[in-house]
């Protein structure tokens, strides 16, 4: 556990204190056996951030925080404005106007403590394409301040991490994408941050690799906080607890995958097959249960047919459905509740009217 000077602490019935460099409080329990236990704050803070290129704006009004043991995904579609906010974060774009904070840090007074509690992964993973990963990676640490054993307990154990044992000594520019981004990925959690920020970290991967690094950033993800900028809406399921949708430059949705999910139409909707002989009633028996919509008819199968029974916004309605039916004697052949998919959401999301305010899933998750 990090040692924190009194400074950071508190006790029941004092003031909170001054934000802390670590982004932790620490509180005093009542309960003598329990002492100490430690308030989770954000490690990133982000107070209406906005970048503008002249006429053009990038990023348009951000607003969010993350803490430790979070993976928070920044979804958006091209342009979107995504990676010009992760180089803000990290110290690399001065905003045009609003606030980011790295452990209590402001990028804009102390730009150099910030990057160096940050780990970055930027867009293409830039690198010295003469070098080869065991050079680069002890230049990178070299830099980072380490030096002697350290220094090569360090890379040794990024190496392993990544996976990079069979290249590390061909030159980088002879590697292909996949390997590339490892490389990048390695350099960025050489000296251990607190703080990752990961732009495309499974870019140009093949199956097996994304895993081993989804399966990474999981490891990692207890003791640090990460943003992982990505298209691939499965990994979003994969890796990240919370998830935010950006387009424009605005932020549209906050929520963890399961609350951006149930914003689907099709959130909760169950799947039934009958037999073709009970069709007619169970229309008309499905239509009338509790927090239905409607029912569609999907198909056809052999001597079944398979509908769709969607649900009023909010609603779960198997147990209501399988009553009805069950009074009226159908059977039921197959029946499965569909999740909503992130990718109907997105498509929701990005295309309707990008000046509404930002989307608060919890709230349809819990009605």
């Amino acid at each position: 556990m990090r040692s924190l000077s009194l400074d950071t602490r508190c006790t029941a019935g004092m003031s909170m204190p001054a934000r802390a460099n670590t982004g932790e409080f620490w509180a005093k329990s009542n309960n003598e056996k329990t002492g100490w236990f430690r308030i989770m704050t954000a490690m990133i803070e982000l107070e209406n951030l906005s970048k503008h290129f002249g006429e053009l704006v990038a990023v348009d009004g951000i607003s969010l925080n993350v803490s430790k043991g979070e993976v928070l995904g920044f979804l958006g579609p091209n342009g979107a404005g995504k990676s010009t906010t992760m180089k803000m974060i990290a110290g690399f774009l001065e905003p045009t106007a609003g606030a980011a904070r790295v452990g209590g840090i402001d990028v804009t007074d102390d730009p150099v403590a910030v990057k160096s509690r940050i780990g970055y992964l930027p867009e293409g993973a830039p690198t010295y394409g003469d070098m080869t990963p065991r050079r680069f990676l002890d230049f990178i640490a070299e830099i980072r301040g380490f030096d002697g054993s350290e220094r090569k307990h360090r890379i040794d154990e990024v190496v392993e991490k990544v996976i990079l044992q069979s290249v590390l000594d061909q030159p980088i520019e002879t590697l292909s994408k996949g390997f590339k981004r490892r490389v990048g990925l390695a350099q960025a959690i050489v000296h251990d941050p607190e703080i990752l920020i990961l732009d495309e970290p499974t870019d140009g991967l093949d199956p097996n690799q994304k895993h081993h690094v989804r399966e990474l950033i999981q490891e990692m993800a207890t003791e640090k906080a990460i943003i992982v900028s990505t298209h691939i809406l499965e990994e979003v399921e994969a890796v990240c607890s919370r998830a935010v949708v950006i387009a424009h430059g605005r932020l549209l949705a906050d929520g963890t995958p399961e609350e951006l999910m149930a914003m689907s139409p099709n959130h909760n909707t169950v799947v039934m097959s009958v037999a073709t002989d009970d069709v007619q009633k169970f229309a008309e028996t499905a239509i009338r249960a509790d927090g239905v919509k409607g029912v569609d008819h999907m198909e056809k199968l052999d001597g079944m047919d398979r509908f769709r029974v969607l649900p009023m916004p909010g609603r779960n309605i198997v147990q209501p459905v399988t009553e009805a039916l069950r009074e009226v004697r159908i059977e039921v052949r197959e029946l499965y509740v569909e999740r909503g998919a992130l990718d109907d959401v997105f498509r929701q999301i990005t295309t309707a009217d990008t000046k509404a305010p930002a989307t608060q899933p919890k709230e349809a998750a819990n009605a």
